[in-house]
């Protein structure tokens, strides 16, 4: 892994990293050092954290994963004799088996506490007082995850950027990074302060994996056929939302360095933008235009697997669109004919486009005339 990519790896936090902290200062890292019942491993609603971590979410067990049969496979595979000691899996399994003795750091925990709210010396002794707002905690180095641009970079890192080597083995699970989906499936151990529309949620979450996607290809970190694939498909997506100006791949060609640069920078400012600030109307604007695409499945200039890759995305992206509608304003059969969706773009060597783009057309039809209900409605 090349050093920026590890630097991108917000789990990462590596041994250099954790020397900051002193050793006559020295502040535990370990989850265990949050569970008491007075802090996060309470019973009540504002004290469960641990609870929830520690026996409802797999980041908890992410350790665990590298001394199954098939993580021992996969090394095999990449030469990798004990992949559960290995940098290039404990990056994101275990971000703290670099730490150094006596920081309380203890790998098998996973991903826990500091692998996501950072490094804890500045704000571990003060983050419970009462005087001390939200605002306060992150000038002191906590991670702000109530900023929905904050969380994304925090978690792309290892849910879409990926050693290149282990991906051309095969045996890993496809990487797939969509925000808000992600955060819904995650064990709820926290309040959204302020709430957002999980709409805006996805929008930051794309925006951010198509910048992050240029990147690994701009610095040839990724490996190629599919890092392609899926950049197109991302930009793809960005182009036909109507909410930022990123080109739109018309072939199968790799995309050229001027192209990535500037979807870089476009896709950033999106994610920066939408995290800011959304409104129904954003919500309706993006569902109404991606609905809208049948036509682009009925290019035969357009490679299958290609469009396959914009299956993949744009089920997701409606699949979220729709989910953040209120009820009234979600047309009679939508969700049963996004089923139907998800169905056709479910195998990629088996994609259709012209039966996909038959029930994108069907799905269209049954959208209900939400977006004129509320063009002028506030968030």
């Amino acid at each position: 892994m090349k050093s920026a990519n590890k630097n991108r790896l917000i789990f990462a936090l590596g041994v250099a990293l954790l020397l900051r902290v002193r050793a006559a200062e020295a502040v535990s890292l370990g989850a265990n050092s949050c569970s008491a019942s007075s802090c996060h491993g309470g019973a009540g609603d504002k004290s469960s954290q641990f609870v929830t971590w520690s026996q409802r979410d797999v980041h908890s067990r992410s350790y665990a994963t590298l001394a199954t049969a098939r993580a021992a496979r996969m090394g095999e595979a990449l030469g990798i004799p004990h992949p559960e000691q290995s940098s290039r899996c404990v990056v994101c399994h275990a971000p703290l088996a670099g730490a150094p003795p006596g920081t309380g750091a203890d790998p098998a925990e996973g991903v826990s506490c500091v692998s996501c709210h950072a490094l804890p010396d500045g704000w571990l002794r003060g983050h419970t007082r009462p005087d001390w707002t939200h605002a306060d905690r992150v000038a002191a180095g906590m991670r702000d995850l109530n900023d929905l641009y904050t969380r994304a970079n925090t978690c792309v890192a290892c849910h879409q950027n990926i050693d290149p080597e282990i991906v051309r083995s095969g045996r890993h699970p496809t990487l797939v990074f969509e925000l808000d989906g992600q955060t819904q499936d995650e064990p709820r151990h926290w309040r959204e302060i302020p709430p957002f529309a999980g709409a805006q949620a996805w929008c930051v979450g794309q925006s951010v994996a198509l910048r992050e996607a240029s990147w690994s290809l701009l610095n040839g970190s990724a490996a190629s056929d599919r890092a392609v694939l899926t950049w197109q498909g991302l930009a793809w997506l960005a182009n036909r939302s109507g909410l930022t100006s990123a080109s739109a791949p018309h072939d199968a060609a790799a995309p050229s360095r001027n192209e990535l640069v500037e979807t870089m920078a476009t896709a950033d400012q999106l994610a920066r933008r939408a995290a800011r600030a959304w409104t129904p109307r954003d919500t309706w604007t993006a569902l109404r235009r991606l609905s809208a695409t049948q036509g682009d499945f009925l290019d035969a200039g357009i490679p299958a697997l290609q469009q396959a890759y914009r299956a993949e995305r744009l089920v997701l992206a409606l699949d979220r669109l729709v989910g953040a509608l209120p009820p009234a304003e979600r047309g009679a059969g939508v969700s049963s004919q996004l089923d139907r969706l998800f169905e056709l773009a479910q195998s990629q060597p088996d994609f259709a486009p012209a039966e996909f783009a038959e029930a994108m057309g069907s799905f269209s039809r049954l959208l209900g005339p939400g977006e004129s209900a509320v063009a002028g409605r506030q968030p």
